[in-house]
């Protein structure tokens, strides 16, 4: 079972198109195109029923003292967390590839709508929900995919795994407003093969790729 892009090469740099922020000179950030990357897959075991997709980052900060201070930054050493970007269930098995921009294309304030999704599919909600939640502007649901945005002070690069699994069953076990580890954990016993592509994203000048 392979998963392919066009997008990146595995392991490569992402571009800022399928980001939610990008580097800006004067303010750190702005806002990005956020469009999701395209994927293919080839491989499919025998028996698969449905497919899901998840993208997360192990790497951000455990803790957010530190986070987009001005004068401070984000130790490496410091222990980092899964943050999830998409969480996209139920795709049928005869879909041979997402299309790029197909589930996002731009940011979208208080988040874009869900659990439907294309292709008879569900999106869960990723975890800027909880991020944004304190935001008057910003707070709400961010149902499917929005993409790389880690602090632009990290002295880290992060690294985003998007990982396509093969199920055996039609529809995974997860109902209304779910997440990324809802996915995980519902899929526990079902999983038929995966595979994987990562790329790597950083907001900080002063980090190389």
């Amino acid at each position: 079972m392979e998963l392919l892009t066009s997008a990146f090469p595995n392991n490569g740099v992402i571009p800022a198109e399928f980001a939610f922020c990008a580097m800006d000179s004067v303010a750190h950030v702005k806002l990005s195109a956020n469009r999701n990357p395209d994927f293919a897959w080839t491989g499919l075991p025998v028996g698969t029923q449905s497919l899901a997709l998840l993208c997360h980052d192990p790497d951000v900060p455990s803790r957010g003292d530190d986070v987009n201070q001005e004068g401070r930054t984000v130790p490496a050493a410091l222990a980092r967390v899964d943050f999830f970007h998409w969480a996209l269930v139920d795709l049928p098995p005869a879909t041979p590839a997402i299309a790029r921009g197909e589930f996002s294309d731009g940011v979208t304030a208080r988040g874009k709508p869900g659990p439907h999704a294309p292709r008879g599919a569900r999106q869960g909600i990723n975890d800027y929900t909880a991020w944004f939640a304190g935001d008057k502007d910003m707070a709400g649901n961010y149902f499917g995919y929005d993409g790389p945005c880690p602090p632009w002070n990290d002295e880290i690069p992060h690294h985003y795994v998007y990982t396509l699994f093969a199920l055996d069953v039609p529809r995974l076990a997860v109902a209304g407003v779910f997440t990324g580890a809802d996915v995980r954990a519902a899929m526990a016993g079902h999983v038929l093969g995966q595979a994987a592509v990562t790329g790597r994203y950083t907001l900080n000048p002063a980090v190389r790729l």
